[in-house]
């Protein structure tokens, strides 16, 4: 944001009679460099830096009256809402988030109640401001007391709605939010726009697997070839893919259970198309089945990091189940690959 700082008060130009500090004013149209930060940091690239600087923006020419929105600094979540509120003047108030987005800022105490009121102090906001109203997203309501807010800084707590693209509506309402803008969605593009980084990820340990894997073949019995290629990353496909695409109708409640089941469905079906049912491929086809449905159902429970239908209990709670469970299968069906790949 160093090409934004741009002052919308110049001795009290713009925003009041109370202040005389530089604030930058940001435009909500986004340039040919956020769009590609976002798509670089969809797939994984620069991602834990992706931020902006905490502080207080314009956007437009608000003035003291004018609605306070807070948010977090991974710039990201920034673009997303700046983009939304063309057309309106008001004031982003930008935690220090360490940019991390709301939703998991709030989980993890960044997007706090000492950082809001800290912030507001910072910022002088009482200078800058006459009315005591903060907008804060639904989705940070976690990590918020509002009472506390109220208490400490004067100023109370009003969430707003789940999306930012309900924003203009949600203040031309008179700050009422309706049941649509309530509702939480997980929705097929939701889970899509998340799969990038996902397999940016695993294609780091990917290589790693491979370079393991020509290793092997200079000693093994059996090389690996292309089938064995084209199964794994059917695999990851089946994980990150296609388990986020059918998400809503594969049964089950846990996530990793989910990415299980469409792996175990997955490999079996290429498995017999191969023949690896049959002898001597058995333990092969046994072994890939165990340890591709793992992979599988371990891609599939990283949703559960993006998804608001889980709860941070509830993660903890898969978590302890599913991952002695997909370490089981996969170690049993490692043994049963290298069994043949060794022995014959």
């Amino acid at each position: 944001m160093e090409n934004e700082n741009n002052s919308c008060c110049a001795k009290n130009t713009c925003c009041g009679t109370a202040t005389t500090q530089n604030i930058a004013t940001v435009s909500t149209k986004l340039n040919f460099k956020d769009v590609l930060g976002a798509w670089k940091v969809r797939w994984g690239i620069g991602r834990d830096n992706y931020k902006v600087a905490p502080g207080l923006y314009a956007i437009g020419k608000p003035n003291s009256n004018s609605p306070v929105l807070v948010s977090a600094n991974y710039k990201l979540t920034f673009d997303t809402l700046r983009k939304n509120l063309t057309g309106l003047d008001c004031w982003l108030l930008i935690l220090d988030t360490k940019g991390v987005n709301v939703w998991c800022a709030a989980g993890k105490g960044t997007f706090g109640t000492s950082e809001l009121v800290n912030r507001i102090q910072k910022v002088t906001l009482t200078k800058i401001v006459e009315h005591r109203k903060l907008i804060l997203p639904q989705l940070g309501a976690t990590g918020i007391s509002g009472h506390e807010v109220l208490k400490q800084s004067g100023f109370s707590v009003i969430y707003g709605p789940v999306r930012a693209k309900d924003i203009k509506q949600f203040i031309s309402n008179d700050f009422q939010a309706t049941k649509e803008m309530r509702t939480v969605k997980f929705t097929l593009w939701d889970r899509i726009v998340i799969t990038p980084v996902q397999l940016a990820e695993v294609a780091k340990y990917s290589l790693m697997i491979f370079g393991v894997m020509f290793l092997i073949n200079l000693f093994a019995l059996r090389s690996f070839g292309l089938h064995d290629f084209l199964v794994y990353l059917a695999a990851i496909f089946t994980g990150a893919v296609l388990t986020s695409i059918f998400l809503p109708i594969i049964p089950g409640r846990a996530f990793s259970f989910k990415g299980w089941l469409m792996g175990l469905i997955v490999m079996t079906c290429i498995i017999y198309f191969y023949g690896w049912f049959n002898s001597p491929n058995l333990l092969l086809g046994i072994g890939y089945m165990l340890s591709l449905s793992a992979l599988s159902a371990f891609l599939a429970m990283d949703l559960t990091g993006a998804s608001t239908y889980t709860s941070f209990s509830g993660v903890i709670k898969e978590m302890k189940i599913a991952v002695p469970l997909i370490a089981l299968s996969m170690a049993a069906g490692i043994i049963l690959i290298l069994i043949k790949t060794f022995v014959g």
